[in-house]
């Protein structure tokens, strides 16, 4: 793998700061001279992970939310922010017994990814759960989750059907499968 140079930051401001966004501005100039500017949203906040969790039956644990950035209720998987000085397997435990009322006796982390590298600095973390028992947790949704297991063998009807879109969540189910088929 070759390393390419990473262009000079010449300046960079805070263009907006919300209580979950910052926007800020890069001038750049780059290895051949050229300059520009770019706007970004930099990483902010703790790490985040989504689950993807495997019950005794060969479904995988799917929830169905509200999503605010669409303004519409989504199929999904279980994610959160993990909370200061927590580890990955235990944000991803914590998250399934808020969001799903079931921990797991096994996590293991799978593999960070990023959304929109050339955008935003942010990035999740995909586990794996299973060995799931009985344990909820109170969550900070404003309204219960609904939980939809879905069977391991239907995985390509629900990630090509027309409810479960999120490319997150379709990542994290293409990087877990092997794993799923030995659970």
């Amino acid at each position: 793998m070759s390393e390419k140079a990473l262009p000079e930051v010449l300046a960079s401001r805070l263009l907006a700061r919300s209580r979950l966004f910052s926007i800020e501005e890069l001038s750049l100039r780059f290895s051949n001279g050229v300059e520009r500017i770019y706007e970004r949203l930099p990483v902010r906040g703790h790490p985040a992970v989504i689950v993807v969790a495997v019950n005794e039956r060969r479904e995988v644990m799917l929830i169905r939310e509200y999503a605010a950035g669409f303004h519409e209720v989504q199929l999904s998987l279980p994610k959160g922010a993990a909370e200061f000085g927590e580890t990955l397997e235990h944000a991803a435990d914590r998250e399934l017994k808020e969001e799903i009322g079931f921990g797991a006796r096994h996590v293991e982390f799978v593999k960070r990814v990023t959304l929109a590298p050339g955008h935003m600095g942010f990035t999740i973390n995909v586990m794996f759960a299973k060995d799931l028992y009985a344990e909820r947790l109170p969550g900070d949704e404003p309204e219960p989750i609904e939980l939809v297991p879905w069977p391991i063998d239907e995985l390509d009807e629900l990630i090509h059907g027309g409810e479960f879109n999120e490319a997150r969540a379709i990542a994290a189910l293409t990087l877990t499968r092997s794993l799923m088929e030995k659970a």
